[in-house]
């Protein structure tokens, strides 16, 4: 299952744009233990585990998760990157002595 979580989160990486706002393991990572998680969450919960539905919410919840929070980091660093340039633009970078 797990697997299947890192392999959503690698695609998730190349799908989904801002790819150069992240480290290459973030997405990957989050898809790995959002599938773990679920997974877990569902075989205490009583779903058997040679089901099918188990596998098609621990897989569909990674894939969810691994492109919702690549659009939200990639959003972010972007914003934060703008804020930092203008900062920077105004301000001057300090020269070194």
């Amino acid at each position: 299952m797990a697997l299947g979580g890192a392999l959503l989160g690698i695609l998730a990486r190349y799908v989904v744009r801002g790819r150069s706002t992240q480290g290459s393991a973030v997405i990957p990572a989050i898809g790995t233990a959002t599938a773990s998680v679920v997974w877990v969450a569902l075989t205490w919960l009583g779903w058997a585990w040679d089901g099918g539905w188990i596998w098609w919410a621990s897989l569909g919840g990674a894939a969810l998760a691994s492109v919702v929070a690549d659009i939200l980091i990639s959003r972010r660093r972007s914003a934060h990157d703008r804020r930092m340039l203008q900062t920077l633009s105004k301000t001057g970078v300090p020269k070194s002595a």
